[in-house]
């Protein structure tokens, strides 16, 4: 009979996509598999994760990887995305919807919450939150609170999404810095403790003890021990691999829907400059903060080239093979103007009242355009992210890394930085399986997981 492998489970629970992934004792991915799951809607008809499903599909792929005679399950871990809170009564049983985070909040809720706890620049500050509604996960309490206070009054628990499905498995109720520390409203870095709104409107008491990210709990499931993760929320999970392995100083941009720039290595409060440049703080599984600035490029990129594949004539999924053209960028450079009209991106930009694509002639004239103009944001966001700290690092993660035009501007706009792509469709899974294991890695380490590549600087032939 064969030896069994033994393995950690990780559940990585995106917005779009769950997966889950299997890691041997040396974090090589083993199995992994992708599922969409339908939409449900809440109270108001709007629509959001379903819980009950989602429940299913970790408990059904739990017990498939207990069942199957290869593997010895020895530990299991959670990353998720943020700004989503599930409420336990006594009985731990779920009192509400799992409230979408881009859910519009009553206009009258968030005026009394300014009214009595200071401006939304104060807050922002403070909490390193730019406002955002339901984005700020600990504002969700508050509209509960003044929304549906029959609702509020039953909740024992109010458990970050991490640490709810650490819950599932152990019956233990935890809070856990990532998720806390992520745009919540919540944390006043400056204080290093919840920020006095949430004892002033005796929220804390809703919220359980704080255990370290990388605390586990040893249970006992189906006569076999199994170590049980607390959670963790996904973009901190995702730089863990890097902080981990590398010592010099760095920034790392993940692209994807949001463009984040994470610099872990910069722990200046934030102004009120880097509020309105949306500017945040994300927190380190040891409580330290991490500054981020983002904004919503992949999402901007995917409405914009919709737009240029109908106008062109294109089938959508044309601009994936677009290579960077040196002569059209040069050309395009030499009369730099704005010709995007951007629709879900608020950053400080010149505004025109509509696109104009007459001024292309082709798709890849046009696309290398948006390129430039979605450029110019992202040059903005990660020197805001760099701040003052020593930084000679940029790594690249993400959907973008496959963008031949996107990848070579960075080269060429850092050219004084040493900018590395990595390939790791791992994202946030592996830094869960890491923050539960005692196993020490090297500078090899991300070499090995993530096929890094140095980006050469563009010389141009002028």
């Amino acid at each position: 009979m064969s030896k069994k492998k033994k393995v950690t489970i990780v559940f990585d629970i995106g917005k779009t996509n769950k997966k889950f992934f299997l890691f041997d004792k040396n974090y090589q991915e083993v199995v992994r598999e992708y599922t969409e799951l339908p939409l449900t809607t809440d109270e108001d008809a709007y629509p959001t994760e379903d819980l009950a499903a989602l429940q299913n599909w970790i408990k059904d792929n739990f017990n498939a990887i207990l069942d199957d005679e290869n593997f010895e399950v020895k530990a299991i871990n959670f990353s998720t995305y943020g700004a989503s809170f599930v409420h336990l009564d006594q009985r731990g049983n779920v009192l509400t919807p799992l409230y979408n985070y881009t859910k519009p909040m009553d206009k009258e809720i968030l005026d009394l919450f300014y009214k009595k706890h200071g401006t939304k620049l104060k807050i922002a500050r403070e909490t390193a939150s730019p406002q955002a509604g339901m984005l700020n996960s600990g504002l969700q309490l508050f509209w509960l609170k003044y929304k549906h206070p029959e609702v509020f009054k039953k909740i024992r628990y109010s458990l970050h999404l991490p640490q709810y499905l650490s819950y599932l498995f152990t019956g233990i109720c935890v809070s856990e810095f990532t998720s806390i520390g992520c745009h919540t409203n919540l944390w006043n870095y400056d204080k290093a403790d919840y920020h006095d709104w949430v004892y002033e409107e005796e929220i804390d008491a809703l919220l359980p003890p704080i255990v370290p990210t990388s605390a586990s709990i040893n249970t006992s499931y189906r006569n076999k021990k199994i170590k049980i993760g607390v959670g963790i929320h996904d973009s901190s999970s995702a730089l863990l691999p890097y902080i981990l392995s590398k010592k010099e100083p760095f920034l790392l941009l993940s692209t994807g829907t949001w463009s984040i720039s994470l610099n872990p290595f910069n722990d200046e409060s934030l102004t009120d400059e880097d509020i309105e440049n949306n500017c945040l703080n994300y927190m380190r599984i040891d409580g330290k903060r991490v500054k981020a600035s983002r904004f919503f490029m992949g999402n901007e990129y995917k409405i914009q080239v919709e737009k240029l594949c109908a106008h062109y004539g294109k089938e959508y999924g044309f601009h994936r093979e677009v290579q960077f053209d040196q002569e059209l960028y040069l050309r395009l450079m030499k009369h730099k103007a704005v010709y995007f009209r951007f629709e879900g991106i608020i950053l400080k930009r010149k505004m025109i009242t509509e696109t104009d694509l007459n001024a292309f002639a082709t798709f890849e004239e046009a696309y290398h355009q948006l390129m430039i103009e979605l450029m110019d944001l992202q040059i903005h966001t990660i020197q805001n992210a760099i701040g003052n700290s020593e930084i000679q690092n940029i790594y690249i993660d993400g959907g973008f890394t496959d963008n031949d035009v996107f990848m070579k501007l960075m080269s060429h706009h850092f050219q004084h930085y040493h900018v590395m792509s990595s390939h790791s469709p791992l994202g946030s899974a592996l830094g869960a399986s890491m923050v539960i294991s005692n196993k020490k890695i090297d500078e090899t380490f991300l070499q090995e997981h993530y096929q890094m590549k140095v980006l050469q600087p563009l010389i141009f032939n002028l």
